[in-house]
């Protein structure tokens, strides 16, 4: 048995819980950039702002219906959602983080009524951090998927589903006739992992509801379409398929790519974008205890700008595998310097680290160095953990390479994020202060 936990409208629930002032208001925030919208309150979607709708589309709604848009705060984001997750976690034995605002519980082993261990959980969350969420109970990862979706409609369209089901739905719980006429009501496309080109696929061929879906023939599925599908046809049919995976593995790449706010056509600033971006994969990539033999430097020029056009890549290769920030750093300018082409206005850059293995595999080497240089070969794993500490203690970037250049509004590559609230966790100076 699991459980889905899922925070309702995260972001922008997170933003409400330091500004009270935004509950009843339609609230978006809005990506990197300020480009488009990336999470709404239920009143921005009543608006018929859709999901990744550009901001300079909807701008209007600002005067016109009171929108309020404000800037995306992953700091304050992740803070919120650790908080989150610490208490969702006292549902079960065994937790998975799906995503920032999702995790799966199970619930194996866990006796007595469902429903209310995990309408006390939501109590609990709410009242611990302010943050409003939905939790769906079903044998299967895809089937409380659904039933956290319908906890969701049922909870913000009252009638479109029996009332009691918002909040905490336990699909196991329903006598078959119910549950049959509650997956006929429901849209096929709402299932997980049923994107809208198979969901167009599907009815096209008379699959329009999720009970239609369940009762199709796995290996018709897999013939008809892919494994993945197979696998969910037999979730929704109360087959487990999809393990609770607690534990993930280390990635295979780390990337770090952002957007500029405003156009890069210097050398200078593009080294500072991506050393910095080395410097965050590299701390990613020690959190993961693993080290990286090659780089992957990129940048381009805006297709929806006029002017002239330009991609390029290289793959800087490294002698030995690394974790170092500073090896990382360097090798990601030296791959910006070898490909950097004068003329063109960049809007994005980005450093991939690939081809990764674990730190505890160690290969031996002949000595070819020039017995003139200075060994390369300096240990700097305990300077890296130093300043893994201080960061996280700190804040990221409070230690940093030297060539990132210095922090601050000189920087011409940082993103633009003019609505950005402050961090209300995790800066001392940016902590409310409540007054008597």
């Amino acid at each position: 048995m699991y459980a889905l936990v899922d925070g309702n409208n995260f972001y922008v629930s997170c933003e409400r819980v330091f500004r009270p002032s935004l509950n009843g208001r339609p609230v978006v925030v809005l990506s990197n950039n300020d480009g488009c919208a990336i999470a709404r309150s239920n009143e921005a979607k009543d608006l018929g702002i859709k999901m990744a709708a550009p901001w300079f589309q909807i701008r209007h709604l600002e005067e016109s219906a009171g929108l309020v848009a404000l800037s995306a705060n992953f700091v304050l984001y992740g803070d919120m959602s650790d908080r989150m997750m610490t208490l969702a976690a006292g549902l079960g034995p065994t937790q998975e983080i799906y995503s920032i605002d999702e995790s799966f519980v199970g619930l194996h082993g866990v006796r007595g009524d469902l429903v209310a261990r995990g309408r006390k959980v939501r109590a609990r969350i709410l009242q611990w951090t302010g943050l409003p969420t939905c939790i769906g109970i079903a044998p299967t990862k895809t089937l409380a998927k659904l039933a956290n979706h319908i906890s969701k409609i049922a909870e913000r369209k009252p009638g479109s589903y029996p009332a009691e089901f918002a909040q905490v739905f336990n699909m196991s719980a329903l006598p078959a006739q119910d549950l049959d006429d509650v997956l006929q009501a429901t849209d096929v496309g709402d299932v997980w992992g049923v994107g809208p080109r198979i969901s167009k696929q599907l009815k096209e061929g008379g699959i329009c509801t999720v009970l239609e879906l369940t009762r199709m023939d796995p290996a018709t599925a897999r013939r008809g379409w892919s494994v993945t599908l197979e696998k969910t046809v037999r979730e929704l049919q109360g087959l487990p398929c999809i393990d609770l995976d607690d534990a993930p593995g280390p990635k295979q790449q780390i990337a770090c790519t952002r957007s500029f706010g405003k156009p890069v056509h210097q050398l200078g600033p593009l080294i500072e974008a991506v050393s910095e971006f080395a410097a965050r994969a590299a701390e990613k990539l020690r959190k993961q205890n693993s080290l990286a033999t090659e780089l992957l430097v990129f940048m381009h020029t805006s297709p929806y700008r006029p002017g002239p056009q330009c991609s390029r890549s290289v793959v800087v290769p490294l002698r030995r595998p690394t974790d170092d920030t500073l090896a990382l750093a360097k090798a990601a300018a030296d791959g910006m310097r070898f490909m950097y082409v004068a003329g063109y206005q960049f809007i994005k850059a980005g450093v991939i680290l690939v081809d990764l293995q674990s730190a505890s595999v160690q290969q031996q080497e002949l000595d070819l160095c020039d017995p003139n240089e200075e060994p390369a070969t300096r240990d700097r794993s305990r300077l890296m953990a130093a300043v893994d500490v201080i960061n996280t203690r700190f804040g990221k970037g409070t230690v940093h390479a030297g060539s990132t250049g210095k922090p601050g509004v000189n920087r011409v590559w940082t993103m633009k994020q003019e609505r950005r609230t402050p961090a209300y966790t995790t800066c001392l100076a940016d902590v409310p202060v409540a007054r008597a």
